[in-house]
């Protein structure tokens, strides 16, 4: 960024976005986000997705009861109950005997089983999905039912073939999907009854709160792994611990009053805070160690010695990043943490860590972890979440107006191996504004399909768009920069975005994003649909 805005939330300089109204405004916006999260009838609601991730780790205490466990902690992978609801019927003369559905017979229901069972381990096997599947259960009573409905597990999935027992069946305090056959085997009685009779009970409205027409799939599972990956990257992004060096913030006064709160609050993040003093201290505990400096001078010329990376700064920022990359390493290692954001770098870290924090950012997204520079919990969730789905880095950046389709994204700390596997081209520069340090220019793939999330500093908005990267160019603004050519209505795009700082990763993940948003009342406008 071109000016530490973070100065304006600590109320320093005689700014005036900390003046009385902003301060009316920053209460005014709060209070509204609290009231309209209470009374959105939309996806589960944040408190039933604090229900299911707690029931999901309590499931889990007896694995390992000696482990200290946090209140909520995400998992690695989710349990899922596929349960088959089915009705033999018995022929009665002289009136209705049976209802729609191919599953007539006993020999029916064996066939179905097993061309569950076969189904189910093709779509983990080929879509790499971290489930693990419980026995298929069978269901034709409400008494069994209500039996399978305590079933613990984190997700339902009901293949509803028959039987009118979905009522007795749904638990109300997790995600529950329903595959429904058309015609990738017998015909599903709920094919025909699953909207009328199940969501709107005979009415024209949808009596359920967490459940809706997303939840409801027929025949194509390629519909049904991207679900699952939106609910995976949701159970593993929820409790997630992170390291704030300097606080958690927001990007600018307004945002810095409620980002903060709402993480914790709807996305029940694990906020660990680190003071400036005592990242001063390790620093300087390291720069006087001979072999952890010797290592980061090591480490610094294997990094420059790539083929595809060029130096146009001084080589000693380099070595003095190696060094400032193993604090934030040891940080995260000590507090059990995969993630980290620091906040106020320029004027913080720069005079004792002899360099910027951008290229050890780098390094560490490069690395599998999470880092974040300016602490903005406006947009971080969304930069956990997309990592979790895709299992890629994310790229935290400030946009330009988007215009003619085309917004131009920007940051020093931009990670290289962005499709996880391949480092892109390039090239060490200083950070732009302070023109001080090591900070990448990472030249992103041109052609490369994108995914752009853009938070509201409310939490209560995200927008979406798909784009494809046109360009690296070089203007005078964060060293990494791309144009990217936005797919879709980017007119509405500039006409309705807010907050400020966008996240963007490699691929398309727009379906998997808004379907697991939506379980927290965030509303989901994708541009690009």
């Amino acid at each position: 960024m071109a000016h530490d805005l973070n100065a304006a939330t600590e109320g320093k300089g005689g700014c005036p976005c900390c003046s009385s109204p902003v301060k009316r405004v920053v209460q005014e916006l709060a209070a509204r986000t609290s009231f309209s999260r209470r009374n959105l009838i939309v996806g589960m609601g944040t408190a039933a997705v604090g229900a299911w991730a707690m029931t999901s780790e309590s499931s889990r205490a007896d694995e390992n009861p000696s482990q200290a466990r946090r209140v909520i902690k995400p998992t690695k992978e989710l349990i899922v109950q596929p349960v088959l609801t089915y009705e033999i019927p018995v022929r009665q003369e002289q009136q209705s005997w049976r209802h729609w559905g191919d599953l007539q017979t006993v020999e029916d229901l064996a066939d179905e089983v097993k061309r569950i069972e076969k189904e189910l381990k093709q779509l983990v096997a080929s879509n790499h999905l971290p489930l693990r599947l419980l026995p298929l259960a069978k269901v034709s009573t409400k008494e069994e039912a209500a039996k399978v409905k305590g079933s613990v597990c984190d997700v339902m999935l009901v293949y509803a073939a028959g039987a009118y027992v979905l009522n007795e069946l749904v638990p109300d305090d997790k995600p529950v999907l329903f595959f429904l056959r058309h015609k990738s085997g017998p015909i599903s009685l709920h094919y025909e009854t699953l909207h009328p009779i199940f969501l709107r009970n005979r009415s024209d409205k949808n009596i359920h709160k967490h459940i809706d027409v997303q939840d409801v799939v027929v025949d194509d599972y390629s519909d049904l792994a991207w679900r699952f990956r939106g609910l995976v990257g949701l159970r593993k992004t929820l409790g997630q611990r992170i390291i704030a060096i300097g606080g958690a913030k927001g990007w600018g006064t307004v945002a810095a009053k409620i980002s903060p709160k709402l993480a914790r609050e709807t996305w029940k993040l694990d906020i660990v805070t680190v003071s400036y003093g005592d990242l001063e201290k390790r620093i300087k505990r390291l720069r006087e160690d001979p072999k952890a400096v010797a290592e980061a001078v090591r480490q610094s010329e294997q990094y420059l010695g790539q083929s595809n990376v060029t130096l146009h700064t001084d080589r000693t920022f380099v070595d003095n990043a190696f060094l400032l990359y193993r604090v934030l390493k040891d940080l995260m290692r000590e507090n059990d943490a995969t993630a980290m954001t620091i906040c106020s770098c320029m004027k913080t870290v720069m005079p004792v860590s002899k360099t910027s924090a951008c290229l050890p950012l780098s390094l560490l997204n490069d690395e599998g972890y999470l880092a974040f520079c300016e602490s903005d919990f406006a947009v971080i969730p969304s930069g956990i979440l997309m990592h979790h789905i895709t299992g890629l880095p994310t790229f935290l950046n400030d946009p330009t107006w988007p215009h003619h389709g085309i917004v131009t994204l920007a940051h020093c700390t931009a990670p290289r191996k962005m499709n996880g596997k391949d480092y892109e081209p390039t090239k060490i520069y200083t950070h732009f504004e302070s023109d001080y340090g090591a900070a990448p220019k990472v030249n992103m793939a041109k052609g490369q399909e994108v995914t752009m999330v853009v938070p509201e500093f409310s939490g209560q908005k995200w927008i979406g768009a798909k784009g494809k990267i046109l360009d690296h160019p070089f203007h005078s603004i964060c060293r990494s920069q791309i144009d990217v050519a936005i797919e879709g209505d980017w007119e509405r795009l500039a006409r309705d975005m807010g907050g400020f700082h966008w996240m963007m990763v490699y691929g398309d993940c727009l379906k998997e994003v808004g379907y697991a948003i939506r379980r927290l009342g965030i509303e989901w406008d994708n541009i690009s649909a």
